[in-house]
């Protein structure tokens, strides 16, 4: 009867954990790392980019996403839209082209490959080099390093080897004389002439330009320029063809001309001095006004060769825009619903960002991106995540973060493309991310869109070597080439003392404090006006003048005496400053208290920021802790200590194997009976491997690892006290009772701070969490959550127990005695060890009124888990970061509901979800776009079809389907000859069938 009953809670059990957890990796946040490839398409206002992981992602209006991933591992180099459809090709570098669709799958689209394509012939004469999205809609033109153009037929991908364009037709056609000089080698460029679809230009990397009938399959005229081809460009009336060459110049040549031997006008912008080649030039008209020439490259190669340029001329206006990494490509969006009016926006890929320049408005500024945020512009070193912030709050760090914008276009976001259909946030949700060069950013997390709120520099409190009046956006007067730097990826940091590596915030008091690599702590509050301010600075000696210890590490940074002029939004009034000034490893904030608690590998601290003193200093370095003085900007391992250890380890393991062997057969039958006797009375246990305890000389056992603020009972089990707990890398916990004066008093009576427990782990492993949980077992409400309503108020009544959370276990002691209750292993049965901790609410997915607190955690081995509270079982376990990416896994950060970020790139978030009702992810519906030239104009369905041709439906109903009935679709060769793509598409429950294709 028990194991039945037990069946029975297990089985319910289950069906309850399918519907609180469901692992989910929901979107990407942020810039594509290593991009390689960029295409647009101005009929569906689709922006794709292609990496070099062989990823295509495309992105329309704010909200509007799909990736796609190509099985082969080869790097995206080219992305063409087929015009007016929703279909795209990608070539790889393995030469191998691909073709995607954006095809409708219950109300959303969805990203798929549809087929894949690779010419077959020699290597060197089939390698594609170019390819030709014909505005048919229906031809592929690939250009080749043999010279030769193949004409592929699409969706199918079958070569029309009677179209093809061989090098020896178009050589036939070429004055021998130029022929006779040099080789034609391969195909650079191919054009399509903007008012005739049935010709095309064909350059060649010697310089030939052809332009070439396909309907009569000959050459009209050829373009015998002599240098080295880069790229061409037809103007929008077919009258002229503009092409860009190796040696920084451009050529404009008449088309229909009699005599096509002679350009009409060539330049290079930048001589008379040896220039780069222009790699591209396009030249957009306007409906009054003089046109825009924009190309990218031409710089003078021995001044200014290590720029990555794009040169915009329009009239009299030159401005070359300098970017801070290469160019990869770049397109103009214009204005008109056929995409045929004024320029109206230049889109940039650069390989560390993407830039779009509003070309309307005098200036021509930058418009701010809502999405494709360089998260790297300086380097992340942590994050940290506030779930449902305050309305208020949330108002004025926006308005704080206003004021930072307003050198960016008033313009609308460009490429609008899709719809999105996710419905909005349920709550406002931030993550802070600290950088390098000591910024913290703010970004909106609750929907899809990473968008950038507001900027914190932390550089202003100290004297740096930055100069104050370095402004790179503006070049010197009468400059030539004239330079204007655009984008905001910085890598270079001007200290790297000013590093972010720890952030607390408070968001229904508005305070936040921050922590970097030279011990340094600030605290701010959020200010609606600029203010200036004198920075009060704390030191405090976390030695102790304790002797023998030396510090090797880096200086502390030196805080500006005179008054400092900040900025709205946060704002610093006091630091406190470590000595030695190491990385600050642990912080936390409590407002409603007014105390922040820090820690670095030397011991922790307890500031009191409303008096701005100093409450209690502790020193956790243990004396053979030498490593913990280097600091980590000159850290050198002894390799001898490292051996010293090892053989420890192997002495001590081979003394304990040699006294099991005394001894054995008397003490085998005793070791039998005892065995019988607790499998008798527990449930066999899975296999725990042997976990040596660590030794105490190990180094940095002081390094203080959390730090937690906690209304406990520490004395006695009746009166509830302000605690503070502190847990090291020894697996050593402190407890400090903490005594706080009246309201009426806080800020004349000092607040004290008195040891009150002390544990010491028997395994010592790292202690990475620690929680104390109510007479419920809930987890204590944030600091002031309760006084906002937005908590139930703790149990005080039942006794408390806390959870400690070390690298190898859970363990659960019931307070105050601290005495053990329970725990759960996790090193001794799989070898992982904790890296991550974070406490989530589980709603269930079936009922609104249900749902459990759990502990998130991320282990070694790139699993989550979520363990249950307060009874410490393990509920769920999911794969979700390779354990080879270390970054990765450091990087995580947990929210309060289930989700969770960590890098997959230094410019890439990845998100994910342990949560059936918390999930963010994008929905999103792009339907083919109506085409003037096709035959009947009704709207076409967002399946992938083209809606350049007419579409033929059939609809019949086949009654309800029985149980194990199978149905066939028949297509026959008549179907396939006659048409270009077929969609099949059956509900079982309806009883409907659609089979839709699209017909000549």
């Amino acid at each position: 009867m028990k194991r039945f009953r037990r069946h029975g809670q297990e089985s319910q059990r289950d069906r309850l954990k399918q519907e609180l957890f469901a692992f989910n990796k929901t979107v990407e946040h942020g810039f594509p790392h290593q991009p390689s490839a960029l295409g647009y398409s101005p009929s569906l206002k689709l922006l794709a980019i292609g990496t070099r992981s062989g990823a295509i992602k495309l992105y329309g209006s704010p909200g509007v996403e799909f990736m796609g991933l190509h099985d082969e591992n080869a790097a995206v180099t080219q992305v063409h839209f087929m015009p007016h459809q929703v279909e795209l090709v990608t070539l790889l570098d393995d030469n191998s082209l691909h073709m995607w669709t954006l095809r409708g799958h219950n109300g959303l689209s969805e990203l798929l490959e549809i087929g894949r394509f690779t010419l077959t012939g020699p290597p060197g004469v089939t390698r594609v080099t170019a390819v030709l999205a014909h505005s048919s809609g229906e031809l592929l033109l690939l250009g080749t390093e043999g010279g030769h153009v193949f004409v592929v037929e699409v969706p199918g991908f079958r070569e029309l080897e009677e179209r093809n364009i061989s090098l020896d037709q178009v050589s036939s056609s070429i004055p021998d004389d130029y022929i006779g000089r040099r080789n034609l080698e391969h195909v650079e460029a191919l054009q399509e002439n903007p008012v005739d679809p049935d010709q095309v230009i064909i350059g060649y990397g010697r310089g030939l330009m052809v332009i070439w009938d396909l309907e009569k399959k000959l050459a009209i005229q050829h373009i015998p320029a002599t240098q080295q081809l880069e790229s061409v460009c037809w103007t929008e009336d077919g009258k002229y063809i503009l092409s860009s060459h190796s040696d920084g110049s451009y050529c404009r040549w008449m088309v229909g001309g009699q005599d096509m031997n002679e350009e009409e006008k060539s330049d290079i912008p930048y001589g008379h001095f040896p220039c780069k080649a222009i790699s591209k030039i396009v030249q957009l008209p306007t409906e009054e006004g003089p046109p825009f020439l924009l190309f990218s490259g031409g710089m003078p190669r021995a001044s200014y060769g290590d720029r990555h340029c794009i040169t915009v001329i329009h009239g009299k206006t030159h401005v070359a825009l300098d970017f801070t990494s290469r160019i990869i490509d770049f397109f103009v969006i214009r204005d008109g619903p056929q995409r045929t009016g004024d320029p109206s926006a230049l889109v940039v890929l650069v390989e560390e960002e993407l830039v779009v320049i509003d070309l309307q408005t005098e200036g021509w500024p930058i418009i701010q991106t809502p999405y494709l945020v360089p998260l790297h512009s300086s380097a992340i070193t942590c994050s940290h995540h506030v779930s449902t912030i305050p309305l208020k709050l949330w108002e004025r760090i926006l308005a704080a973060g206003k004021h930072q914008n307003a050198h960016y276009s008033k313009k609308p976001w460009p490429i609008t493309g899709g719809q999105n259909l996710a419905p909005d946030p349920p709550q406002r949700d931030l993550l802070l991310t600290g950088h390098e060069d000591g910024t913290v950013r703010f970004w909106d997390a609750s929907g899809v869109c990473l968008y950038p709120m507001y900027k914190l520099s932390t550089a202003g409190v100290f004297h740096t070597d930055a100069d104050p009046n370095d402004n790179m956006n503006q070049g010197t007067e009468g400059e030539w080439p004239p330079f204007r730097k655009v984008g905001c990826f910085d890598p270079y940091s001007d200290d790297p003392r000013l590093g972010i590596q720890k952030i607390h915030l408070c968001k229904y008091s508005g305070y936040l404090t921050v922590a970097g690599t030279a011990g340094q702590i600030l605290m701010l509050e959020l200010n609606d006006e600029a203010a200036e301010q004198t920075v009060e600075a704390k030191v405090v000696d976390l030695l102790q003048g304790q002797e023998g210890f030396r510090w090797k590490g880096h200086t502390q940074l030196d805080i500006q005496e005179d008054p400092v002029m900040f900025p709205a939004g946060f704002q610093p009034f006091a630091v406190v400053q470590c000595q030695p000034p190491a990385v600050v490893t642990a912080l936390t904030l409590h407002s409603e208290w007014k105390l922040i608690a820090f820690g670095t590998s030397h011991g922790f601290g307890l500031y009191d920021y409303q008096q701005k003193n100093s409450v209690l200093i502790k020193c956790t370095l243990n004396p053979s802790d030498q490593l913990a003085m280097e600091g980590p900007l000159s850290r050198v391992k002894s390799i001898k200590k490292s051996l010293r250890q090892s053989f420890r380890r192997i002495r001590r393991s081979r003394v304990s194997l040699r006294k099991q062997h005394v001894n054995t057969a008397t003490k085998l039958q005793e070791a039998n009976a005892r065995l019988e006797a607790e499998l008798a009375e527990m449930e066999l246990a899975p296999v725990q491997r042997k976990i040596e305890a660590r030794s105490s000389d190990d180094s940095f056992t002081g390094l203080v690892r959390t730090l937690y603020f906690a209304d406990t009972f520490l004395s006695d089990s009746s009166h509830n006290t302000p605690s503070l707990w502190a847990g090291t890398n020894g697996g050593c916990v402190f407890a400090y009772m903490l005594r706080l004066p009246s309201v009426e008093h806080r800020a004349d009576e000092p607040v004290t701070a008195q040891l009150s427990k002390e544990i010491q782990l028997m395994h010592r492993a790292p202690v990475v969490g620690i929680v104390v949980l109510d007479g419920h077992g809930a987890p204590l409400p944030e600091p002031l959550e309760v006084a906002h309503d937005l908590a139930r108020a703790p149990d005080m009544q039942g006794s408390h127990h806390l959870l400690v959370v070390s690298e190898e276990q859970f363990k659960v002691f019931t307070l105050p005695k601290v005495s053990a209750k329970m725990k759960l292993k996790l090193t001794a049965v799989d070898g992982s060890r904790v890296r991550r901790v974070g406490m989530a609410w589980f709603g269930s997915s079936r009922t609104e009124d249900y749902g459990e607190s759990g502990l998130l955690v991320l282990t070694n081995q790139g699993d989550v888990h979520v363990v249950s509270l307060p009874h410490v079982k393990m509920q769920v376990q999911y794969p979700c970061i390779r354990r080879e990416d270390v970054s990765g896994i450091a990087s995580c950060v947990f929210t309060k509901h289930g989700q969770g970020f960590y890098l997959i790139s230094p410019s890439e978030f990845e998100r994910f979800s342990l949560s059936t009702r918390c999930v963010v992810e994008p929905r999103c519906l792009v339907e083919a776009p109506l085409h003037s030239g096709c035959s009947n104009q009704h709207q076409s369905q967002p399946d992938g079809a083209s809606s350049t041709h007419r579409y033929i439906n059939l609809e019949f109903a086949v009654g309800q389907f029985e149980p194990g009935c199978y149905m066939m679709l028949v297509v026959t060769t008549a179907m396939l000859n006659e048409s270009k793509y077929i969609d099949f598409n059956a509900d079982p429950v309806e009883g409907i069938i659609n089979i839709r294709w699209t017909s000549h």
